[in-house]
């Protein structure tokens, strides 16, 4: 006699002698387990499109957990539904998925499987950076989030995160590229990685979808370049009376650092007695020793004494809470030198409206780094003392070369020309 596996009022599955399934009467899907099989397997419904009828499959489980088989069928047949109503689009898969595997996760465990949506595990990633990073850092990080929330639309952000696939993110990507600029685009690519990534750490997503997404070439885009000497000292005479703003391109060119590092110099750093500046850059941690040249020497001399080891250098720049504000004064400065143009005022100048890329002038502040890397090159330098000096130490260099001492940095920087002669 045949034997009866399942049964709910309108099915009945039955194993007859010759080991095979005979008739199902209805669509609902049931387990049951074939002798001398350690797993259970699944019966359910699927519709094929050549009969225009359903079609009844079995398939193993691949588990011999009895409530772990009931959770796979039940998955297996919701996305069967989906699929016969012409509603299983690969968003739909991956909710269903999603949802599957958490529940066999739950039924098997004692404890739930770490979940989270795109938006609440991208409000507890930046959580985590608000601490973690400078706060300049973070506002970067938290405007590319945003600008992604709202990308994908209030209703995707609420979805699992597994759900997320790259050609969301490729898609961000080339949106940011038309309006704004490609290494905009480029950064929000870099952000989305190192935010998706952390979830694979976590255990939250199996694969990183940001991974996938590569970045824009930089093509047709004005590159950053070095000024030239006769350049900075336009620069320098188009600082005028303005005291702290000479000083910071000095300390620009001799330092090499970044303006954001050097707004924020104080006197506690200087060392006169020595001949050496001392401070840690905020966008890598890295501690910086680094020998004052006659240049900034001199500068520094002629600057009114403070009693406090804690006030600021450049008391003016330090009070600016962004960087950008002061990068948009020193590009009013590089108008007055003659090196760029001055910025389009209004939307009917670019003919582009807001929609229209960002156009990046090739020389900024940050040039000054270039040029104090290109002037020690020129001078005989080595890439190697170039490279400690500037910041841009790579790991491969560290294991060949030892730490270089101040002296060494002191004789280096002492083959850049005097600017102010």
């Amino acid at each position: 006699m045949d034997k009866i596996y399942y049964e709910n009022g309108c099915e009945r599955i039955y194993l007859n002698i010759s080991g095979r399934y005979a008739i199902a009467l209805c669509n609902m899907p049931s387990i049951h387990r074939q002798p001398g099989r350690p797993f259970w397997f699944c019966a359910y419904s699927i519709f094929d499109t050549q009969t225009n009828r359903n079609k009844r499959v079995f398939r193993s489980t691949k588990t011999s957990d009895k409530k772990q088989a009931l959770e796979i069928c039940r998955v297996w047949h919701k996305a069967a539904l989906k699929a016969r109503n012409g509603k299983l689009s690969v968003d739909a898969a991956r909710d269903v998925i999603a949802q599957g595997v958490a529940d066999v996760f739950a039924h098997a465990n004692t404890e739930t499987l770490d979940n989270a949506t795109v938006k609440s595990w991208s409000e507890r990633w930046l959580e985590t950076k608000s601490i973690e990073t400078e706060k300049s850092t973070y506002e970067r990080y938290k405007r590319v989030i945003e600008q992604f929330i709202g990308f994908i639309g209030e209703a995707k952000s609420r979805r699992d995160l597994t759900t997320l696939q790259a050609g969301d993110i490729a898609r961000f990507r080339d949106r940011q590229a038309r309006e704004l600029s490609r290494s905009t685009a480029n950064l929000g690519v870099k952000v989305l990685r190192i935010c998706l990534g952390e979830a694979v750490r976590q255990g939250v997503l199996t694969v990183n979808p940001a991974v996938r997404v590569k970045r824009l070439k930089s093509t047709g885009e004005s590159t950053r370049r070095a000024f030239t000497l006769p350049e900075i000292r336009r620069v320098l005479k188009a600082c005028g009376d303005d005291t702290e703003w000479r000083g910071l391109v000095l300390f620009g060119l001799y330092l090499a650092q970044r303006l954001g590092d050097l707004s924020k110099l104080t006197w506690r750093a200087v060392g006169l007695d020595t001949g050496e500046i001392s401070f840690s850059t905020k966008k890598t941690g890295r501690r910086i020793v680094l020998p004052l040249v006659q240049p900034l020497i001199d500068y520094l001399s002629a600057l009114p004494a403070s009693d406090s080891p804690n006030a600021y250098i450049f008391p003016n720049a330090a009070t600016h809470k962004r960087t950008g504000s002061l990068s948009n004064q020193f590009r009013e400065i590089l108008v007055d030198a003659g090196l760029v143009e001055p910025l389009a005022r209004g939307h009917r100048s670019t003919g582009k409206g807001r929609t229209g890329a960002r156009q990046m002038s090739e020389i900024s502040f940050h040039s000054l780094r270039h040029s104090a890397v290109t002037m020690l090159k020129a001078a005989g330098v080595s890439d190697f003392i170039a490279r400690e000096i500037v910041g841009h130490e790579s790991a491969a260099v560290s294991r060949q070369y030892t730490h270089l001492t101040t002296d060494d940095k002191r004789a280096a920087m002492q083959r850049l020309p005097d600017v102010t002669n």
